[in-house]
């Protein structure tokens, strides 16, 4: 039996599959991953990492930048590709009981995914540094077009943002929470798309397995998890996840 065949067993299986996901599953998007060989980080270099949510609190021109960067985000082109509704047809069988993805990028939703835990937040609301209202993303990118170089929130005047989880600042306690409840309460693990090298994400692959779940992980390059998987496949995730996807359907 190869590793394919293999996954699909392990998945028509399973009743309470969950998936993590990352940058990987929206690269066949036009979205580009960060630490793959052609990742922003590995071709673009340090310039095109996040800053620091101090850094960005602290400098009006540091700021500027990254709402032209907001603005010009693919992700604002991209529509959802085959492995974001392979994951779709997955919760609509009734087998995903939850989605925890790494991205930002709102993909999974606009695919038809309901049961989305977003672990590092999501790009498309903006959010108040001062008092944390959130508004839709567009609403304020507008702004941004009309000539306000760094929009300053319209309730209390603070600095905004987007809505995400910035380098340096822990996970909201509450998502972090429900991400490791749905974590050790399935019975397959699917590791979709990430390096499984940023933490306390990563983490959630050896918490569902010490659990008693089985881990499949899917990604183009070795992640320090593979040890810890019953299968590992390095077949492209937009033919793998609807192979698994249509296994389910047809057990």
């Amino acid at each position: 039996m190869d590793s394919l065949d293999a996954a699909k067993a392990l998945l028509a299986d399973a009743r309470r599959v969950v998936a993590l996901t990352g940058a990987g599953i929206s690269t066949d998007s036009g979205i580009p991953d960060y630490r793959g060989p052609n990742g922003l980080w590995s071709t673009a270099g340090a310039d095109r990492r996040p800053p620091s949510m101090a850094a960005y609190l602290a400098s009006p021109e540091l700021r500027q930048r990254v709402w032209r960067l907001r603005a010009e985000h693919p992700a604002w082109r991209a529509e959802p590709n085959p492995g974001h509704l392979a994951l779709v047809a997955l919760e609509r069988a009734g087998r995903l009981a939850a989605l925890l993805t790494q991205n930002i990028d709102g993909l999974h939703q606009r695919a038809g995914s309901s049961r989305v835990v977003e672990l590092h937040g999501t790009i498309t609301r903006s959010r108040c540094a001062g008092c944390a209202e959130e508004l839709p993303m567009a609403r304020t990118l507008a702004r941004v077009a009309g000539g306000e170089i760094d929009p300053p929130c319209r309730r209390c005047g603070g600095i905004l943002g987007s809505a995400t989880v910035s380098f340096g600042q822990p996970l909201d306690r509450a998502v972090l929470t429900a991400a490791r409840a749905a974590a050790t309460s399935a019975d397959l693990m699917l590791a979709v798309g990430s390096s499984l090298t940023v933490q306390p994400a990563a983490g959630l692959v050896g918490l569902a397995t010490r659990a008693g779940a089985v881990v499949v992980v899917c990604n183009d390059s070795p992640t320090p998890y593979d040890g810890l998987a019953t299968v590992v496949l390095r077949d492209r995730i937009g033919t793998v996840l609807p192979a698994l996807a249509g296994a389910v359907r047809s057990g």
